[in-house]
């Protein structure tokens, strides 16, 4: 059985500023930066932030 893993990618907006697209295992989009950062570093600790794993009830 293989792992499902997703991935993030950091890249530079028109305008110049950093955004993050978190991508899963299948190449489907889930989850992107709402906002362009100045800097690399800002948009990265973003990027992580936004990937802690929850666990969801119902």
């Amino acid at each position: 059985m293989s792992a499902n893993t997703d991935s993030i990618n950091l890249y530079k907006d028109t305008t110049g500023r950093w955004r993050w697209q978190r991508k899963a295992s299948n190449g489907a989009i889930v989850g992107a930066s709402t906002e362009g950062y100045v800097n690399k570093k800002d948009c990265r600790d973003n990027a992580i932030r936004n990937m802690v794993e929850v666990s969801i009830h119902e």
